[in-house]
């Protein structure tokens, strides 16, 4: 096979299985994974079951590696809060809209499954243990730190204030803001006042 028309297939190869990862990445989010099978990703992904087991061994397998790319993804913009542009005020309101945005909810979803439900797959728990919440705030600190010494954030106990705004964006995550008719990122001004006041 001609090297372009190898790679013109590969390319196809890598297409597919990204449909059926964000298609799986939707029905985990939605149903969890007890409450998942290959049928209705494959539904979801709008091809045949057959073609789904020709890129995944099996549910387990996909839920695995989105939940390894949860975390890669998380850790990954926890490490650009401090590079993004702006005052820490503007830093972390471009994170919260990130946190907010619909794409990410189903990530979030996904990696709280992963953490609560029963049978998940041994590449997921091993992913989620590495993975540790603590990282997050332990990188917001010092943005809010240098937030109070400008005068942007209220004064007080940094660690706290962070766990109560990370805690409600969290609960807001786990709501279906469609079906309620909300916008959570909408809101993002009133949400940092929980930080600012």
């Amino acid at each position: 096979m001609p090297k372009i028309g190898r790679a013109q297939t590969e390319q196809a190869l890598d297409e597919r299985k990204d449909q059926i990862k964000r298609a799986a990445l939707k029905v985990f989010a939605e149903k969890g994974l007890a409450g998942t099978k290959m049928s209705m990703i494959a539904e979801e992904a709008g091809i045949s079951q057959g073609l789904s087991y020709r890129y995944f061994e099996s549910k387990d397998e996909i839920f695995a590696l989105l939940v390894e790319e949860a975390i890669e993804e998380s850790r990954n913009a926890i490490r650009e809060i401090g590079k993004l542009p702006g005052s820490p005020l503007e830093q972390l309101k471009a994170f919260t809209l990130q946190l907010l945005d619909e794409n990410h909810k189903h990530y979030f979803l996904l990696v709280q499954q992963a953490q609560t439900s029963e049978g998940v797959p041994s590449k997921a728990k091993e992913a989620i243990e590495r993975y540790s919440p603590q990282d997050t705030i332990e990188q917001i600190i010092p943005i809010f730190v240098r937030g109070q010494q400008e005068g942007q954030f209220a004064e007080g106990d940094a660690y706290k204030r962070l766990i109560l705004f990370l805690s409600v964006i969290t609960g807001l995550m786990l709501q279906d803001a469609k079906a309620m008719g909300m916008d959570w990122t909408q809101e993002v001004d009133r949400l940092l006042n929980i930080l600012t006041k």
